[in-house]
C-alpha cells in the first residue's frame, strides 16, 4: 500500500469537518480497503465513522422504515420491522456477500460500492471510471457478467448492490448530511448512470455522508420477496436478481413495483413491468406477459445476451412467487 492517514472521529461535527478536507469516509471497510489494497483507489486520509449514532432501525407510527447508515447488515436482515414489513429487503441481505462480511459490513456501505468489473479493478487495463478518457475494456472484452441496461459508450459495468435493488423497487431515500446541511434524495436519483462521465457514481457532495436510508409507507396488505441468480449458491454477484413488491386486495393488484439487480449500470426499475401489473387479477398469463417488458430497452453485449431472456424468466419467477395466483 501507499502512506495514508487515518482519523476516528466521534461525533458528526468531527466527521463534516474531516470529510469537507477530503477524507474518505469509512465504516465496515469492505469495499475500500480491497480496493485500496489493490491500488485501484488511493486517498490520502480515512475517517472512521463506525462511531456515529447512525445505528438504529425505526418505524414511525405511520408506518415509514428507516435504516441507520451504519446498521450492519446482517442487524438489518434480522430486524424484526424489517423481517415483518419488507422481506424484500432482508432477503436481499441475507442473499449478499458471506456472513462474515454481512456481519461487517454497513447498509451505507453496501449502496456505495463499486462495481466488480474485472476491468476497472485491472490497474493496467483502460478504464474510463477508473481513469476518465482512457476507455472501456469490458465493451471488446470479456463481458459475460455486464449489464445491458443503463449502459453508455463509456461504461457497461454493472452494480453489485442486492439491497440497493430492493430500495429501488420500494422507492427508498437516502438522507445525507455535510457541510451545507441535512437533505433528502429519492434512491432512484442517488446512483448515477455513467452517461459520459462513470468516473461520477452518486449523489454525495463534498464532505457529504449518509444517515439513513428511508422506506416510504406502502399500502398493507403488502407481498415482497427478492430473488438471486448466479453461478453458484455461495458468495457470488447476480447474473440477475428481482426484488418485487405486490398489494393485492380484493383479487385485485392495487400496486407493484418491481427493479432487477445484475443487469443494470444502477439498479434498475422496471415500471413497464409495474404498469403491465396495476389493475389486474393474478394470473400465470399475467405474470408472463408483464415480464416480457422486464428487459425493455436492453443493449446486450457479445458475451451477455443471455441476460435478456434469463431476466425475463427471474422477473416472471418472482412475480409467481410472490403474487401467487390470488
Amino acid at each position: 500500500m501507499y502512506p495514508f492517514t487515518y482519523t476516528r472521529v466521534s461525533g458528526t461535527r468531527e466527521a463534516l469537518a474531516a470529510g469537507r478536507e477530503g477524507g474518505r469516509y469509512i465504516a465496515g471497510g469492505t469495499t475500500l480497503v480491497d480496493l485500496m489494497r489493490e491500488s485501484v483507489e488511493r486517498p490520502g486520509a480515512l475517517v472512521d465513522i463506525s462511531a456515529l449514532p447512525l445505528h438504529e432501525v425505526t418505524v414511525t407510527d405511520d408506518g415509514v422504515l428507516r435504516i441507520g447508515a451504519l446498521v450492519r447488515m446482517a442487524d438489518a436482515a434480522a430486524h424484526p420491522d424489517v423481517r415483518t414489513a419488507y422481506p424484500v429487503i432482508s432477503q436481499a441481505l441475507e442473499l449478499s456477500a458471506s456472513a462474515q462480511l454481512r456481519n461487517m459490513a454497513t447498509i451505507g456501505g453496501n449502496i456505495m460500492q463499486r462495481t466488480r468489473c474485472t476491468y476497472f479493478r485491472d490497474v493496467t487495463a483502460p478504464c474510463n471510471k477508473r481513469e476518465p478518457a482512457t476507455g472501456c475494456a469490458a465493451r471488446e472484452g470479456v463481458n459475460r457478467a455486464h449489464a445491458i441496461l443503463g449502459t453508455s459508450d463509456a461504461c457497461v459495468a454493472a452494480h453489485p448492490s442486492d439491497v440497493a435493488v430492493a430500495f429501488a423497487a420500494l422507492e427508498a431515500n437516502v438522507h445525507l448530511l455535510g457541510p451545507d446541511g441535512a437533505r433528502t434524495v429519492p434512491f432512484a436519483d442517488f446512483l448515477l448512470r455513467p452517461g459520459d462521465t462513470p468516473c461520477r457514481e452518486h449523489a454525495l457532495g463534498q464532505g457529504e455522508l449518509i444517515t439513513a436510508v428511508e422506506i416510504p409507507a406502502h399500502p398493507r396488505p403488502l407481498r415482497s420477496g427478492y430473488l438471486k441468480v448466479r453461478d453458484r449458491q455461495s458468495y457470488e454477484f447476480a447474473l440477475t436478481s428481482a426484488a418485487v413488491a405486490l398489494h393485492i386486495r380484493d383479487g385485485v393488484i392495487r400496486e407493484a413495483k418491481v427493479a432487477a439487480g445484475g443487469v443494470g449500470t444502477v439498479p434498475w426499475k422496471l415500471p413497464a413491468v409495474e404498469q403491465h401489473l396495476i389493475g389486474e387479477r393474478p394470473s400465470e398469463s399475467l405474470w408472463t406477459a408483464a415480464a416480457e417488458h422486464a428487459a425493455d430497452g436492453a443493449r446486450p453485449l457479445a458475451h451477455n445476451g443471455f441476460k435478456v431472456d434469463l431476466l425475463k424468466r427471474t422477473v416472471e419467477r418472482q412475480l409467481r412467487i410472490v403474487g401467487g395466483d390470488a
